[in-house]
């Protein structure tokens, strides 16, 4: 959800759903927030080899130095995930996209990028790639789902990259067909252009396409992939690609200053995200389904999309964002369930009057059943 107005007061809403949330027995959506304490015994924790008997994090071997060691360790296991001869680790999603998108139109010689009007470089990286890079963006189509192989080929002007965003979050989490996007990334290629995938949240697309992640990954040029939205991070993201991609991109991560001293601990919590979540991702995307059609049976609900394609959907109610957010801190507070984030009044056409909240399914959410959802929600629309 978007950022909230933060007082500093133990009663601002973000104070108030920290604590409420953290107390919860119960939470349908996202993760347990936890305190700064709470973090540091996790890392603490964080020692000896991984399930999976690869990337290695001992708490006694020395901390990175500028990118190696222990932060190299996560860019080789990433690369292999995703099939590409190379990765690099990035502080921050935003950073590593400005590096890809400038790559790619230094190599075309062409400074225009097909995305969505919807795709995170539009309306969460305050279009950097224009205002830092002077790159132009051009948009296929502004229907809520990805361009299509057809309106890459009728469109109108040269670009030199398409940026493809698994899932468009802000269309739903919406996800298109395999065949769709072999079409369309073959389209870019075909006019010339390089295939970026803006996989933020590309972990848990597995199951919709019934695909690899090498497979999915194999239809880009360049991959970006978050630590943290799904993985459980501290932060971070990585860039994977050719090799020669590769040194680029770190060329450009110093020049855009994330060439920082050490970043251990949210290495150390990317390495155990990829141990502890990517096994759960499938299990969770099967459980959004379930969650999904005990709330699409509330009175004046919508799902969408219906079914969700990844573990996160849309939420819809007819009622004030205001009233649905303290409905929901009460409900938490008194009760000890939490069931929502926080909710937007989004103004979408033919939904005047209702809020939107995002559902994300995760581990406490998996022994929720259709009933319990049921008479939680009847608890939560009490308190409106």
């Amino acid at each position: 959800m978007g950022y909230e107005p933060d007082t500093g007061s133990a009663d601002s809403p973000r104070e108030r759903r920290f604590a409420a949330f953290r107390r919860s027995d119960r939470l349908l959506s996202g993760v347990r927030p936890a305190s700064i304490r709470e973090r540091l015994t996790e890392l603490a924790a964080l020692h000896g080899p991984s399930t999976d008997g690869g990337a290695v994090y001992d708490l006694d071997q020395r901390p990175d130095f500028y990118g190696d060691g222990i932060t190299r360790t996560l860019e080789l296991r990433v690369a292999d995930l995703l099939g590409k001869p190379d990765a690099v680790f990035f502080p921050s999603g935003t950073m590593a996209q400005q590096a890809a998108l400038r790559i790619w139109a230094e190599r075309s010689g062409n400074r225009t990028v097909a995305m969505h009007p919807l795709a995170h470089p539009e309306v969460h990286e305050r279009r950097a790639y224009a205002r830092l890079s002077g790159l132009d963006a051009v948009w296929p189509t502004t229907a809520p789902r990805l361009p299509t192989a057809a309106e890459l080929h009728s469109l109108g002007e040269h670009f030199g990259s398409l940026t493809v965003e698994l899932p468009l979050r802000e269309a739903g989490f919406v996800l298109p067909t395999w065949p769709e996007l072999v079409e369309t990334t073959a389209a870019a290629r075909e006019r010339g252009a390089a295939v970026h995938l803006d996989g933020a949240r590309l972990w848990e697309s597995v199951r919709h396409f019934g695909r690899t992640l090498p497979e999915i990954a194999a239809l880009a040029d360049s991959v970006y992939v978050s630590f943290y939205k799904t993985l459980g991070g501290i932060s971070g993201a990585a860039l994977a690609g050719p090799a020669d991609f590769v040194r680029e991109a770190r060329a450009w991560r110093h020049r855009y200053g994330g060439q920082l001293y050490q970043q251990w601990p949210a290495v150390l919590t990317a390495l155990a995200g990829l141990d502890r979540e990517l096994p759960r991702l499938d299990a969770y995307v099967a459980h959004a389904r379930t969650v999904a059609a005990a709330l699409a049976e509330v009175p004046g609900a919508r799902v969408f999309p219906e079914p969700p394609h990844t573990h996160q959907f849309q939420f819809w109610l007819p009622h004030p964002a205001k009233d649905l957010d303290e409905a929901g801190l009460r409900l938490a507070e008194e009760q000890g369930i939490a069931l929502f984030w926080g909710w937007l009044e989004p103004g979408e056409p033919g939904l005047a009057g209702h809020s939107m909240t995002e559902i994300t399914v995760a581990a406490e959410a998996l022994d929720w059943t259709p009933e319990e959802i049921a008479e939680a929600m009847a608890a939560f629309l009490a308190l409106l």
